[in-house]
């Protein structure tokens, strides 16, 4: 990335995520970066470094069977912060399918996502989603 503008990193990022380049999206994560995986679930937590981050991309993907999708509503940004309205969907043949809205706020600096929080509609619904064991 050559720009230092927050809302075109983000935009990298969720083309990466939708269009499964985990290469460009890897480059697109600080070394260091920081994710708050909200709720009480099994992915649920702070996942810290980039390799843990994608780690959890992959446990998204394993676990909804490839189904996890994103889809970006609105995106704010404020100085070094962007927040996201969102909506995303997955599907597992053992649950429910799982269906709502969120807001996905990051932290971006030097063309890097450093830290994220995520905010969904029904976490509980979600922890259930993907599972309340821890592994």
């Amino acid at each position: 990335m050559t720009s230092t503008d927050p809302a075109t990193v983000f935009q990298a990022y969720y083309e990466s995520l939708v269009g499964g380049d985990m290469e460009r999206l890897g480059g697109l994560l600080a070394d260091d970066i920081v994710w708050h995986q909200p709720g009480a679930g099994a992915l649920s937590g702070i996942h810290r470094g980039r390799d843990a981050v994608l780690a959890l991309f992959g446990e998204f993907m394993g676990r909804s069977h490839g189904t996890f999708r994103l889809v970006v509503r609105e995106v704010m940004v404020n100085g070094p912060l962007v927040a996201a309205t969102v909506d995303f969907t997955a599907d597992r043949p053992d649950r429910a399918p799982l269906g709502m809205s969120g807001v996905d706020l990051m932290r971006i600096e030097e063309d890097r996502i450093t830290e994220v929080w995520l905010f969904s509609q029904d976490q509980a619904a979600e922890d259930l989603f993907w599972g309340l064991d821890q592994g």
